[in-house]
């Protein structure tokens, strides 16, 4: 079961999760939810507020949904490897692979998130841009990680609310 916690006591390593225990970004669009694996994203502080960034290709459904409504949700986890491999190469729109790794919804804030999680970010989309190949100064970035073009849609949203699994 999921609890609110202070933001400000949560004590953790966002390199370690983010990176190598990766998360779930979550949206709902009309009473559906599709969520997508991430292994990029920031946490801190921006304009005056507590934020989370994270970054979508065009061509992820996941997309879709982030963009219909105001708000997203990032869910960490302990283990999990093999569910969220899945639901990071399987897209919503060929099945329900929520279904198919045995995830079970849940909400906070009215805002989708996993019961298997341990902690969740309620994020309301505040900013929104793509990214600009022409910005890159490290030119080899552009050239490693965007061979297809396909530039990523960067959202930042205000954390409203963190929950952790108790």
């Amino acid at each position: 079961m999921f609890e609110k916690v202070n933001i400000q006591d949560l004590k953790f390593n966002p390199f370690d999760e983010i990176s190598n225990h990766w998360v779930l970004i979550s949206a709902k669009k009309d009473g559906v939810v599709n969520t997508m694996t991430a292994s990029w994203g920031q946490l801190g502080h921006l304009w005056g507020k507590n934020v989370m960034t994270v970054y979508i290709r065009p061509q992820r459904y996941t997309k879709e949904f982030v963009d219909a409504g105001d708000y997203f949700t990032v869910t960490l986890f302990d283990g999990y490897k093999k569910e969220l491999g899945v639901l990071g190469s399987k897209s919503g729109r060929d099945g329900d692979k929520i279904a198919e790794v045995s995830f079970d919804i849940e909400e906070v804030e009215n805002q989708p998130t996993f019961k298997q999680g341990k902690m969740v970010f309620v994020c309301k989309k505040i900013y929104s841009d793509m990214i600009d190949p022409k910005q890159f100064i490290d030119s080899s970035l552009d050239e490693r990680w965007y061979p297809q073009k396909d530039y990523h849609q960067r959202y930042i949203g205000e954390i409203i609310a963190v929950y952790e699994n108790k």
